[in-house]
């Protein structure tokens, strides 16, 4: 599980042509309602070491999220082969993340 917002994004024909399932996760290093979404997210995360997360730095000019209709942050987006399957907006608790991964993802 990724652990750092990063400021360079992939491209959305880049994220389209993933295989396999993906957590896209939108946000901030400084805000607060991505930082209390971590505990649970690493709860629900376990299990599913299978699942690449990218965690995307959003904000002013950054396209990605736009593309996304990214609106408040943390914004989870979970894929299989680059189709959207499930979105989480500002989760707090492990139970419905669990239930987005396993509609991308079987538990190891």
């Amino acid at each position: 599980m990724e652990t750092t917002y990063q400021a360079g994004a992939p491209e959305r024909a880049e994220i389209d042509a993933l295989a396999g399932p993906v957590l896209l996760e939108f946000g901030a290093n400084w805000c607060g309602h991505c930082r209390a979404t971590q505990a649970p997210l690493a709860e629900a995360y376990a299990g599913h070491g299978g699942v690449r997360h990218i965690k995307v730095e959003d904000g002013p000019g950054r396209a990605l999220g736009r593309t996304f209709r990214v609106k408040l942050w943390p914004t989870l987006i979970f894929l299989r082969d680059g189709v959207e399957l499930a979105r989480l907006v500002r989760p707090l608790e492990s139970e419905p993340i669990a239930a987005a991964f396993g509609r991308i993802d079987t538990p190891a």
